[in-house]
């Protein structure tokens, strides 16, 4: 099943694949064409996409693993989302806390 984190994988990760794996993956989850329209794109049969495009989402999940990149700019996003909640609210003290505290992570 594609995810909003498997295409935030593919741009953080993407260029440490294979082109091939990194193109196949890109009409995967970035164009939406199904197994077997890439398949036929590629002259290989659909099992073959299949274990293509699992192997580069397993690649892509290790990098994450081991780099936590895709994460960590998930967290800054939300912690971005709650300061603006906070400063629409007039809670400035609150937002200033958010983005001090991001401040911080991002230094590190």
């Amino acid at each position: 099943m594609k995810s909003y984190k498997d295409i935030l994988l593919l741009d953080f990760y993407g260029n440490l694949l294979t082109d091939n794996m990194r193109e196949t993956l890109d009409m995967y989850l970035n164009d939406d064409l199904s197994l077997s329209e890439i398949a036929d794109m590629e002259g290989i049969s659909r099992q073959g996409v299949h274990d293509k495009v699992k192997r580069a989402m397993n690649q892509l999940h290790g990098y994450e693993d081991k780099l936590g990149l895709a994460q960590r700019f998930i967290e800054q996003k939300e912690a971005v989302k709650s300061a603006i909640t906070l400063l629409d609210n007039k809670k400035y003290d609150e937002a200033r806390d958010v983005l001090e505290s991001l401040s911080q992570a991002i230094e590190e």
